[in-house]
C-alpha cells in the first residue's frame, strides 16, 4: 500500500509541476511546448489512479 501511495504522489506531483511550469515559465518562450506539456500532464492522472488502485482487495 505504501509503495502505491508514493507512486501516486510522485505522479501527481509531476503532473502539477508540468502544469505550473508550462503556463508560468515555458509559455513565455514557446506556447506550443507549453501546450504539449499540458497534454502530457493531462494524461498522467488516469494512470496515477490506476497505479493507486492496483491489486486493491475488493472484499470488506
Amino acid at each position: 500500500m505504501r509503495r502505491r501511495k508514493v507512486a501516486y504522489g510522485i505522479m501527481m506531483g509531476t503532473c502539477l509541476t508540468l502544469f505550473v511550469l508550462a503556463w508560468a515559465v515555458v509559455s513565455r518562450f514557446s506556447p506550443p511546448v507549453a501546450i504539449a506539456m499540458s497534454v502530457v500532464a493531462m494524461v498522467i492522472p488516469p494512470f496515477a489512479a490506476i497505479v493507486a488502485n492496483w491489486n486493491v482487495d475488493r472484499r470488506d
